[in-house]
């Protein structure tokens, strides 16, 4: 579990083809002290394990599952990654509940910056939109962000001078493509309301009928 605040912008070393998966070597010496095999990390918003360790990098296998749900597939040696840890168990919850499970692949539409920070439009799928609320939490690329704006294809975010400095949304460009997680909680919510329709039997379980 994560909670969306980005600790390091890493980079990726090298993207090895293992044929139906990729093996990525990443840079990032905060998140590596103290890691070891088997430990997790988030890398642009994906719950990754972690292979092996060696001088402030690490490696980690992608499989081809994440590579087609995600926009892991499009880095390349040299592109900067967002880096976070594990949240520890009783310590602060910074930003929102964060799975490292990627919902969906948006793109960046536009960007309008301003003396102080950026405003950015995203491209929303639409089986993501009714998760989506204005002032709801999202994680974009594994940056907990607040909706600003939403509407049935887009909606757009207010990124911060630390957000642009510290993360790779300070770079990205329109037609750049992101990782989007959506409020777990929501979807929760949508399944515990699809489930009192469900007839049960007096035990409390589905009627098998």
């Amino acid at each position: 579990m994560f909670t969306g605040i980005v600790e390091e912008l890493g980079e990726v070393v090298s993207v090895d083809d293992l044929g139906d998966s990729v093996r990525l070597t990443l840079r990032g010496p905060l998140v590596t002290a103290g890691a070891g095999h088997g430990d997790s990390s988030a890398v642009n918003g994906v719950c990754l394990t972690v292979v092996t360790t060696d001088g402030g990098a690490f490696t980690a296998d992608v499989m081809r599952e994440t590579l087609d749900r995600s926009s892991l597939g499009a880095l390349a040696a040299g592109s900067p990654v967002n880096l976070e840890r594990p949240t520890e168990l009783g310590g602060r919850l910074g930003g929102h509940l964060v799975q490292g499970h990627v919902d969906g692949v948006g793109a960046l539409l536009a960007r309008a910056p301003s003396e102080h920070w950026d405003v950015v439009t995203v491209a929303l799928p639409s089986h993501l939109a009714r998760y989506v609320v204005e002032k709801g939490s999202i994680a974009v690329d594994g940056v907990s962000l607040t909706v600003a704006s939403v509407a049935d294809d887009r909606f757009t975010i207010s990124l911060i001078p630390t957000t642009l400095a510290l993360t790779t949304l300070g770079s990205k460009q329109p037609g750049d493509p992101v990782n989007l997680e959506v409020d777990v909680i929501a979807k929760y919510v949508e399944r515990l309301l699809s489930l009192d329709s469900v007839p049960t039997s007096p035990e409390g379980n589905e009627d098998p009928a």
